[in-house]
């Protein structure tokens, strides 16, 4: 069975929640209203890369950014994902969420590597969980930005059957075709989808690169965007990746005992 993804490639007005819930709640009933069933947001969609002033715009876990996305996948019948600046006590995280069709949340995962180029190990704490979940029974997992750069997390995530790898990110321009080449390799490596959902629009630091994507198995980009502020759609279906997997067996001929 297919599954409509959507993939909200929005300017993020800098240090703004409140914008930026406002452009996101419309987005996401434009999507639902296309029939997705799944919808990304970007990397810290409703603060941007604000980090010098987390003490004021960022939220727990119960936060007015979450009961939104509550209430939103409630009302549409749809499964949103994305990642907040969190406040946990004294600490700041850069934590992606994933809440289902009934408002339930199915993944609370923080950022474990943090970029050093845009200052995240000065203002957030790294995590140590890894972000995978079940949706509708399929195992998916989930990932932030710099996190695709670490294929042996990408694998470790992967090894408990993950059939999807989702990503959100601020990607900068430049390097947008590290972007494409890396998202793709982590797709034929570990036989999965792979959803990837950046921001568009810049920053006072930084210009963002667009083309999120969504990938099949064998590396082919089923569905891109361009630069600018969209909503990507695409199909997957999740069901195709185990008989690819039977294919090429990689999974099961790996030799982790030589592994360091």
């Amino acid at each position: 069975m297919k599954t409509k993804i959507a993939m909200i490639q929005m300017d993020i007005a800098f240090g703004d929640p409140a914008a930026n819930r406002r452009t996101a709640e419309a987005k996401i009933k434009e999507a639902a209203d296309q029939g997705s069933a799944l919808i990304l947001l970007p990397e810290l969609w409703t603060t941007g890369y604000d980090l010098t002033r987390l003490e004021e715009i960022a939220e727990d876990m119960e936060g007015p950014t979450h009961q939104l996305l509550q209430k939103l996948a409630r009302d549409y019948s749809v499964t949103i994902a994305g990642s907040i600046a969190e406040r946990d006590r004294e600490s700041f995280y850069n934590t992606m969420v994933v809440y289902d069709e009934q408002g339930g949340r199915l993944l609370k995962y923080r950022k474990v590597h943090l970029f050093r180029l845009m200052d995240e190990e000065k203002y957030l704490e790294s995590g140590d969980t890894q972000g995978t979940f079940h949706l509708h029974n399929v195992p998916l997992a989930g990932a932030i930005c710099y996190d695709i750069r670490f294929p042996e997390w990408m694998r470790t995530e992967m090894l408990d059957g993950a059939r999807g790898l989702m990503v959100v990110a601020e990607w900068p321009k430049p390097r947008v075709d590290h972007w494409r080449s890396l998202l793709i390799s982590r797709a034929i490596e570990n036989q999965c989808f792979v959803m990837a959902c950046n921001r568009s629009g810049s920053d006072p630091n930084n210009t963002f690169g667009g083309h999120s994507l969504i990938i099949d198995p064998w590396g082919t980009v089923v569905a891109e965007g361009g630069l600018d502020e969209e909503i990507v759609y695409g199909e997957v279906d999740f069901s195709e990746v185990e008989a690819i997997r039977r294919q090429i067996p990689i999974f099961q001929d790996r030799r982790p005992d030589l592994y360091q």
